[in-house]
């Protein structure tokens, strides 16, 4: 194995390692806010506080239109990332979109724009990435090309207050 593919590996496994050492602490704060002491059911999310559906740990792989809508339904605040396998600023991306689906308020959506065209062309997905956040229902903000994490937790901070 060559030096480069080795370290390529060694990145992917901080990254897992990273994504579930945040998982664990995040799980622990849930815990310590329930205050009873009881463990989280496996796989559970944040609950919102106001009756809505929980907010998943990972990103929700959309597959088609009916599957948009109904998480945009499910969830206060969703943000919805348009990407592709092949696109190297989406795969950039791929760390930051999985940090936001465990750490934030917001439910994190993907749509494969290869497979899904019909829902790219109505998020109006032009250019990849794109990313696309729902508030109540509405498309509330747009951001086109490689976006940093605080703008995009800036983001769903504003609207999900």
């Amino acid at each position: 194995m060559s030096d480069a593919a080795e370290a390529n590996e060694s990145t992917g496994d901080d990254a897992k390692t990273e994504r579930e050492r945040i998982r664990e602490q995040k799980r622990r704060e849930l815990e310590a806010r329930l205050g009873d002491g009881d463990a989280l059911d496996e796989g559970a999310g944040t609950e919102t506080g106001d009756g809505g559906a929980a907010t998943p740990d990972e990103p929700i792989h959309v597959n088609g239109p009916d599957e948009l809508q109904r998480t945009v339904d499910e969830h206060d605040v969703v943000l919805v990332d348009c990407y592709a396998d092949w696109c190297g600023p989406c795969q950039m991306m791929e760390p930051t979109i999985e940090a936001l689906a465990a750490e934030s308020d917001a439910a994190i959506a993907k749509v494969d724009v290869d497979a899904n065209q019909a829902v790219a062309q109505q998020l109006g997905a032009r250019s990849i990435p794109t990313l696309v956040l729902f508030a109540g229902g509405e498309a509330v903000d747009r951001f086109v090309g490689a976006q940093d994490r605080a703008t995009l937790e800036s983001a769903i901070n504003e609207h999900a207050a």
